[in-house]
């Protein structure tokens, strides 16, 4: 668990290459134009990331969670922008097609988004159902052998770009939870009724997609559904679980960059002839960073270790999104004390990093929703464990044993 094996380390060295080599300096330029790069995902498809964590008889890399959680932290290093693209494909669309998907839907819908010739995003925020999932309004009614989906989602990493969402609708609003159904929305399938629209002007992850997804009557056929009627409310619990994990590696980046940025600054700025990383204040914030990213890194590796063992992590992907998330808006803001004046410009990266650690407070559940969550798990009103995935262990490509994988509420 606390030992990366050798192909680990070589493909987290291979990611850290490639994103300072291909991505970190078009970033700064980006961040500034609020300008998203339409050929991000392309990129990552070049070097076979956006599968990473699914089997190789599904069109992935046959890596590990592991492996997604390195290159999550990788990315972000660079910009969050980064690690989003690969986070929402991988960790929220591809796992939850993977997980309640037929075998049929993962050869056909699953196997092009993991091969990267497809781009995937996931669809369950509304202009009035955020962390309240009961208010979700957008509805799908049945015709035939298709749906018609008609609502809007809000605030939907690449959702502009991307090729299929996975959306959330409910067949009877009369059924609360119980009516939520998850689609593969496909983009070229959907007609008209499909529209989506970038949101410019954001407070932080300006390099990255954001967008409002229209749904006008738009065409989802029945074979695109994923799961059961009625379903859906769990496939979105599992992709979020997934997602959480994600953002939490993230965060991991978030903290390193801030740690290796203020230790550079430090040793390079001089006051009244002294390096300003001997004084002890600016030693007690790039302490904290030290310790912050040991402890970031261990909690996403503790929850990716349970999720290789097949095993229920739901507490501990919570618990890394909270704390990884807080403690890299906090590492940004005080990197950006230790530059002074410099950390106050554009020209330094630190900015940038507190513009984007704090949307990570707020998406994937809302620091609140994932203190609550801990709350609960300790007074023992949610279950934590034994709970054990019915699929297999991650890296193991034996079948699963029913038409329909159950991934646990």
């Amino acid at each position: 668990m606390l030992e990366l094996t050798d192909e680990q380390r070589q493909f987290e060295a291979t990611i850290r290459e490639f994103a300072g080599r291909e991505l970190a300096p078009e970033i700064p330029a980006r961040d500034r134009e609020h300008r998203p790069d339409p050929e991000l995902f392309a990129k990552l498809a070049a070097l076979g990331i956006p599968g990473v964590s699914i089997p190789q008889r599904y069109g992935g890399a046959g890596l590990d969670w592991i492996a997604l959680g390195l290159a999550c932290e990788e990315l972000e290093y660079v910009d969050a922008s980064c690690r989003t693209a690969l986070s929402v494909h991988a960790g929220l669309c591809l796992t939850g097609i993977y997980q309640w998907g037929t075998e049929e839907q993962r050869q056909r819908i699953l196997r092009p988004l993991a091969e990267g010739r497809r781009q995937g995003c996931f669809g369950l925020t509304e202009p009035d159902a955020g962390s309240d999932v009961r208010a979700l309004a957008t509805r799908a009614h049945r015709e035939g052998d298709a749906y018609r989906l008609r609502g809007q989602k809000v605030w939907i990493s690449m959702g502009d770009f991307a090729d299929v969402i996975l959306v959330f609708a409910t067949v009877d609003p009369a059924l609360g939870l119980r009516g939520i159904t998850a689609f593969a929305v496909d983009r070229e399938l959907a007609g008209p009724g499909l529209r989506t629209e970038p949101i410019k002007e954001k407070y932080g992850l300006r390099a990255s997609d954001t967008a409002v997804v229209y749904l006008d009557d738009a065409l989802v056929p029945a074979a695109n559904r994923i799961g059961e009627e009625g379903e859906g409310f769990k496939v979105a619990m599992s992709c979020l679980d997934s997602g959480r994990y994600c953002v939490a590696s993230g965060a991991a980046g978030t903290i390193r960059a801030c740690l290796d940025m203020s230790v550079s600054y430090a040793r390079q700025r001089r006051v009244q002839g002294e390096e300003i990383g001997r004084f002890q204040l600016v030693q007690q914030m790039i302490a904290g960073m030290a310790r912050d990213y040991d402890i970031a890194r261990l909690l996403w590796m503790r929850a990716g270790w349970l999720k290789n063992q097949g095993q229920r992590s739901s507490r501990e992907s919570a618990l890394a999104k909270w704390v990884n998330s807080e403690r890299a808006n906090r590492c940004a803001d005080d990197a950006l004390q230790v530059h002074g004046a410099t950390g106050f410009s554009e020209e330094c990266p630190a900015a940038r990093y507190l513009r984007n650690s704090r949307a990570t407070l707020i998406y994937e559940g809302t620091r609140e929703v994932q203190t609550q969550l801990a709350a609960e798990y300790a007074l023992g009103y949610r279950e934590d464990r034994p709970v054990r995935c019915p699929l297999p262990a991650w890296p193991n490509e034996e079948e699963a044993g029913s038409e329909h994988s159950r991934a646990p509420s």
